[in-house]
């Protein structure tokens, strides 16, 4: 299953996120929209607004870290 997150350096919610997929040995693509104009547009497009993170797993898109659906959605208990 393919993981993305989309992120900013300063992000509190972004390093928990990541936290999470390491500690459950989740492989994802980081992608800094702080940075990259191409990944923020992609971003925008597929979650409707600025905020961080959105985080692509499959086809479903979550804004923020909701730990609970996250987890659901990898299979992890």
């Amino acid at each position: 299953m393919s993981v993305k997150i989309y992120t900013t350096p300063s992000c509190v919610y972004c390093k928990m996120a990541k936290d999470f997929f390491g500690a459950n040995k989740v492989q994802y693509q980081e992608f800094n929209v702080a940075d990259n104009d191409k990944a923020r547009e992609e971003m925008v497009s597929k979650s409707h607004q600025l905020g961080v993170p959105v985080i692509e797993i499959g086809s479903e898109i979550f804004v923020g870290f909701n730990r609970p659906a996250i987890a659901k959605a990898l299979g992890i208990k």
